[in-house]
Formats: C-alpha cells, sequence, structure tokens
C-alpha cells in the first residue's frame, strides 16, 4: 500500500529512533524529519558487568560433575531493546493524542521483532507497512526509494 499524505514514518535501530512525516502523497513520497533520537553508548558491555559468569551443577552418571558456564548476559543487547521498546512507548502516546492515522515502520530484523511485541494495539492497526533493512543511517531520499520500492511491490498487478 503507498503511503498517504501526512502518514508518520519510523525508522528505527538499536541506536537511532527517527520520525519522518510524509508530506507528499500516494504517488509522489516526501519525507520530512519532525524528530530524531540517538541512544548514547558510551558505556559498553564489560562497564556494566560486575561479575563473572555463573555456573550450573550439571547431574552426571559415574561422578561426573562438570559445570558448564551459564550463557552471559548481553547487556548491550538489552539496552537496544529497551530503545526500540521506547520507541514503541513514543508511538502509544503519539497514537492516542490522535498524532496519525497511517504508519510505516522500517527497521532490522531483531528491531522490528523486539518493535512489533511492544505495540499497542492502536498502534498496531494503523501500520500500513514494515520494511525489514537497516535503514537509520541512510539520508533520506534513500529511505523514500525503499518505501516506494517495497510499496509499489506489494501493490497488485494489473492484467
Amino acid at each position: 500500500m503507498p503511503i498517504p499524505n501526512n502518514a508518520l514514518v519510523l525508522v528505527l535501530d538499536g541506536r537511532k529512533m527517527l520520525f519522518f512525516r510524509n508530506q507528499g502523497d500516494e504517488n509522489q513520497i516526501d519525507l520530512r524529519t519532525e524528530a530524531h533520537d540517538e541512544r548514547d553508548d558510551a558505556h559498553h558491555d564489560r562497564d556494566l558487568k560486575t561479575d563473572s559468569p555463573g555456573t550450573a551443577a550439571a547431574g552426571g552418571s559415574g561422578g561426573d560433575t562438570h559445570r558448564p558456564a551459564m550463557e552471559e548476559t548481553d547487556f548491550k543487547q538489552q539496552d537496544e531493546d529497551n530503545w526500540v521498546k521506547d520507541a514503541a512507548e513514543e508511538l502509544r502516546r503519539r497514537v492516542l493524542k490522535h498524532d496519525f492515522e497511517h504508519l510505516c515502520i522500517v527497521a532490522p530484523p531483531k528491531a522490528l521483532g523486539v518493535l512489533r511485541k511492544a505495540l499497542h494495539k492502536e498502534v498496531e492497526r494503523r501500520v500500513v507497512c514494515t520494511i525489514n533493512k537497516e535503514m537509520s543511517g541512510r539520508p533520506i531520499p534513500d529511505i523514500e526509494a525503499l518505501i516506494v520500492s517495497e510499496t509499489k511491490a506489494s501493490e497488485p498487478a494489473d492484467v
């Protein structure tokens, strides 16, 4: 489905959140920056860790009691997931203020999965397209071209 006039476009990854508004129409997309935010990556995974990974006793026959290490918590991934959930919360606030009727989301696979789980029902109802691609560091014309190509591809072919 083409992106209608005044549709909100969210371009997101684990570090950046960009909100655009389509000032064009369904035939000619024209994205204008409405808001942007970037997560501070000043603290790294090693700065957040306080201890070595835990171990779990593995019972075995014949006195074999090796202790495999538990999987280490990925604090950087947790930060990125929380950032994406913050974007979902911003969308919830906006939709409840009647800020948008149509929404297009562009995000890489992992961020898109986290976002989908966190979306409010009213936001879900307004999603007209989701594009599974990393575009947060790309210029606006590239984002526009991607949206046009993805929305045109989903239209039914004329017979």
